[in-house]
């Protein structure tokens, strides 16, 4: 078997391994963490905002953050838009 860095799965490049044979392993964690973003794709996310001391605080699942590789003390931006908002990553990591 040989590795192959980024194979297409499902329109996302990830890594994996080529048998001999012709059949193809992904890397089943890499695998898993697509499916999953997929699924919360076609889906509405429901949560609760809570509050410390003056400010409100947005309260993601763990799915999310698992999807997003967010952890503790990670920035994020916010753009306010017509009817709500909109949060993304901080690319500037």
């Amino acid at each position: 078997m040989s590795i192959k860095n980024g194979m297409n799965f499902n329109g996302y490049m990830i890594d994996g391994w080529i048998c001999s044979c012709g059949e193809i392993f992904y890397n089943p964690g890499q695998a898993q963490r697509i499916l999953l973003e997929i699924d919360l794709k076609k889906e509405k996310i429901r949560t609760k905002l809570g509050k410390i001391r003056s400010n409100l605080i947005l309260r993601l699942p763990k799915d999310v953050e698992r999807v997003l590789y967010l952890k503790k003390g990670d920035c994020v931006q916010i753009k306010i838009e017509d009817r709500g908002f909109k949060v993304e990553t901080d690319v500037r990591k």
